[in-house]
């Protein structure tokens, strides 16, 4: 029988076991999908995979509108698609999602970007911290951490900012459409503090504290930045890092399995929904 090894403990086992003799993992094997992507030579690299969706949606959104190149109004706006071909794709805002019912936006929106040195530093970002949590939590719980923070991010932006921004003005306007991985970026950045805490590194932990305060702030100088997705996106990343933590040592295992391909399945879906819905509203 082909030998994996397991998931959570990482001793040597049988694929085909039920459970795990040494840690007690159901189905270390997945039902020998281990083997079966073994053999076809697969391997996730969920940094690289993300950043090929960024340049190829960003791409994308450029020939969808190909005059909005040469409309260049400064620095931030070089190369940027323009507010129609990122709604065609699926960027967010309270409009989208109160009014118009596109809540799958707050998924979509994390891989759109609007200009060059836009995804040029949130690419940057993603190939910086990705790799480092990756190696601290594991490759699928790095995906899910880098989903539900970009996720929040939105929902904050789109639904909690236009009502708390009234009373919180200083925090900065909220973005009535929205678009980019900036609250996915403060999630990872929020995993790396909760991981430097939970080992004991004060060192670490104050980098990467540093790092989030320094890029908020650049937000509340420069304008047009959503500061509600930032903030939003640093609560996501680090209230489903700290779930991820409570048992130190372990493994990914089927469960963190499960929810990779649930937000797989979410950003697929989200996709599909928002192709259908460009389709319905502009032919």
């Amino acid at each position: 029988m082909p030998a994996i090894l397991c998931p959570r403990c990482r001793k040597l086992i049988s694929s085909d076991v039920p459970r795990c003799p040494f840690c007690g993992q159901a189905r270390p094997g997945l039902w020998g999908a281990t083997t079966w992507l073994r053999r076809l030579g697969l391997q996730v690299d969920f940094p690289h995979l993300i950043t090929i969706a960024f340049v190829g949606l960003y791409v994308l959104a450029l020939l969808l509108d190909p005059g909005a190149i040469f409309n260049v109004r400064g620095m931030m706006s070089l190369l940027a698609p323009s507010g129609e071909a990122l709604f065609r794709l699926g960027s967010t805002g309270t409009a989208q999602v109160l009014r118009y019912d596109m809540w799958w936006t707050v998924i979509t929106a994390i891989y759109l970007h609007g200009g060059l040195l836009h995804i040029f530093f949130n690419t940057m970002w993603v190939r910086q911290l990705g790799p480092l949590v990756e190696q601290l939590f594991g490759p699928w719980r790095l995906f899910v951490i880098f989903t539900v923070a970009g996720i929040v991010g939105f929902v904050c932006s789109a639904i909690v900012a236009p009502f708390a921004g009234l009373v919180i003005p200083f925090v900065g306007a909220y973005a009535r459409s929205s678009v980019g991985a900036s609250g996915s970026i403060f999630g990872l950045l929020a995993a790396a503090i909760v991981y430097g805490r939970r080992s004991g590194s004060t060192l670490f932990t104050r980098q990467f504290l540093q790092w989030a305060v320094i890029l908020f702030i650049f937000g509340l100088v420069f304008p047009g930045v959503d500061n509600w997705a930032h903030g939003g996106g640093f609560v996501g990343g680090y209230v489903t890092a700290w779930l991820f933590s409570q048992r130190p040592g372990e493994r990914e295992g089927v469960g963190t399995y499960l929810l990779a391909a649930l937000c797989a399945l979410l950003t697929i879906g989200a996709f599909a929904l928002q192709f259908i819905a460009a389709i319905s509203l502009f032919g």
